[in-house]
């Protein structure tokens, strides 16, 4: 592990400070790109406008025509959390708007499979709908899209997945990855441009004069899911995404969410009024995205639909259980991957370029988690199969990969598909997370296909762990207070949260819980708590650590912490 420092533009950080932005805030601002502060203006007026995203226009156009025509709208939803909250948010979204049939479904991840299939196109049309609109899918659904419009279905894509070379013959696509799209937020989620598109809708009955601008209905109510969808689909947090997730989490520190939201927030054990982009992508985002992969996101969605108080609380509960349960397999797949990946190569060895695991007992709903969380160990692209539990379809394999920095996941599979004709048999995603399904006999292939691939395109210094740091921690800012200031802030992924590094004295340390690490620190000649959450091996006297601020509560004081992200040694 090499723990870098971040270098800090003097100038900008000069600037922000002189603009009455706090020392440290300016600083940790300027190593994240920030130049100017109205650039961290979070207002809604800063907000990208909706027209600048091609084919908001022509969905708001078709929606606004549907509506008049009381045509019956139906959702067609992913079943992650981006999708979840994108369809709970095209669903209170059309409705608040004055949409009065408007219907969902969400394909059953081991039965239907990802995105607007055929089938799934034949039940929306045997729901007695008109219009089809995706949300966090359909770039990819070429013959669902076609078979929806064969049944004379008006079909909406709203998605933000990279597009393949052929784009699906809907009626209007919204999505800022497509040719031709300016849009600057490429990173924006799916419950964002479902968003953007009813910010559109809103424009265009507001010129066909259904209502006037101010008393037009008020869509700011849909922020808190927006953000809560945005930080769990670990899209990069660019200014504007920043800005949405901003407003979400103003309006959950209110106490201004649905109601389902709130009782998430309890389940899990976190105050609202302290709520963070933390708290949505390891507290509620896990919660909503279980139910995608162990049950049905039926029970997710309806958690976020619901104005029922009660019902909420015992949604939540149940996605709560579900989730335990996740954790349960989650970890004992995990045990079993390494056990297979240990036998990939030596202890003296490095690792291979790129790994890829199999195991017939694996739960494909939890494949995506396992491959996260042993490409964090080893610092490779890492693909984990499992076979699929679909009827008809017990030869496929469901694979989920995520990747380092440097390698660009869905690019390594399309290489693969144009190399190895036939092996894969459905592939899409993103640079850092992607998905494929290939038949059981060619798992081999894939292997030494995807390891080929990594082989030429990562070099030593791109397989070298690293982190990057925002250099010493000046000990006046080791307050509780501004652990509470940091924490206030916007963080996630593509603007990382702080994580200080620099070397420290070790006074003492001790194992908690079998598999913390607690310790005593002398920081700049001063003594501090530390803990190092799931690491055992013990430190040397002297270290150059990196670390999160925290504040923990002991008999009514809090006091700072460090929390140990990484060591040098």
């Amino acid at each position: 592990m090499k723990i870098v420092a971040r270098e800090i533009p003097p100038r900008a950080a000069w600037a922000l400070e002189q603009a009455g932005v706090h020392p440290l805030l300016a600083r940790l601002f300027a190593a994240r790109g920030v130049a100017a502060k109205d650039e961290l203006d979070d207002g809604l007026a800063r907000l990208l406008p909706p027209a600048g995203m091609k084919g908001t226009t022509e969905a708001a156009v078709l929606l606004a025509d549907a509506m008049a025509q009381n045509k019956k709208l139906c959702i067609v939803a992913d079943y992650d959390c981006d999708g979840a909250t994108a369809c709970a948010v095209a669903v209170r979204g059309l409705r608040l708007l004055g949409t009065q049939n408007v219907s969902y479904l969400v394909p059953d991840r081991v039965v239907d499979g990802y995105g607007l299939t055929p089938p799934i196109a034949q039940r929306v049309k045997d729901s007695g709908a008109d219009v089809l609109i995706t949300v966090d899918n359909g770039i990819a659904s070429v013959d669902g899209v076609r078979v929806a419009r064969e049944l004379g279905l008006q079909v909406l894509v709203t998605d933000h997945h990279l597009p393949a070379a052929e784009l699906p013959q809907a009626d209007v696509i919204v999505n800022p990855n497509q040719p031709g799209c300016t849009f600057e937020s490429k990173s924006i989620a799916g419950v964002g441009v479902m968003f953007y598109v009813l910010l559109a809708l809103r424009a265009e009955l507001r010129a066909r004069g259904v209502f006037t601008a101010d008393k037009q209905p008020k869509l700011d109510a849909l922020l808190p899911l927006v953000a809560l969808g945005t930080v769990a689909d670990v899209v990069k947090l660019d200014a504007n995404n920043r800005r949405l997730v901003a407003q979400g989490l103003k309006r959950v520190r209110a106490g201004a969410m649905p109601p389902g939201m709130a009782a998430l927030f309890a389940v899990a054990a976190r105050q609202p009024a302290k709520a963070s982009a933390f708290d949505f992508g390891f507290a509620l985002g896990p919660r909503l995205n279980a139910a995608g992969r162990l049950a049905d996101m039926t029970l997710g969605i309806e958690c976020l639909l619901t104005d029922d108080a009660g019902r909420a609380d015992e949604l939540a509960r149940t996605l709560d259980g579900i989730n335990r349960e996740r954790k349960t397999i989650e970890g004992e797949m995990r045990e079993q991957a390494l056990m297979i990946v240990e036998e990939l190569f030596d202890e003296s060895e490095e690792p291979p370029p790129a790994i890829t695991v199999f195991d017939p007992d694996f739960h494909e709903g939890v494949v995506g988690i396992v491959a996260s969380r042993l490409k964090d160990k080893l610092h490779r692209p890492t693909f984990v199969f499992a076979a699929s539990g679909a009827e008809g379809k017990e030869h496929e394999l469901k694979g989920s990969g995520r990747s380092i920095p440097g390698f660009h996941l869905r690019d390594a599979l399309d290489l693969v598909a144009k190399r190895h004709p036939g092996v894969l048999l459905r592939f899409g995603g993103h640079a850092m997370a992607a998905g494929c399904t290939i038949g059981e006999e060619h798992i081999d292939t894939f292997e030494q296909a995807f390891a080929q691939v990594a082989h030429e395109w990562l070099d030593a210094a791109t397989l070298q762990r690293r982190l990057e740091a925002d250099g010493a921690l000046d000990k006046q800012y080791r307050r509780a207070d501004l652990v509470d200031t940091l924490h206030a802030e916007v963080w996630g992924q593509g603007f990382a949260p702080p994580v200080f590094c620099e070397e420290v004295q070790v006074l003492s340390q001790r194992l908690v819980g079998e598999k913390h690490l607690s310790l005593k620190l002398k920081h700049q000649g001063e003594p501090v708590d530390g803990i190092w959450f799931g690491h055992t091996e013990p430190l040397p006297s002297t270290v150059k650590i990196a670390f999160r601020l925290d504040a923990d509560e002991w008999q009514g004081q809090r006091r700072v912490r460090f929390l140990i992200e990484a060591a040098e040694v």
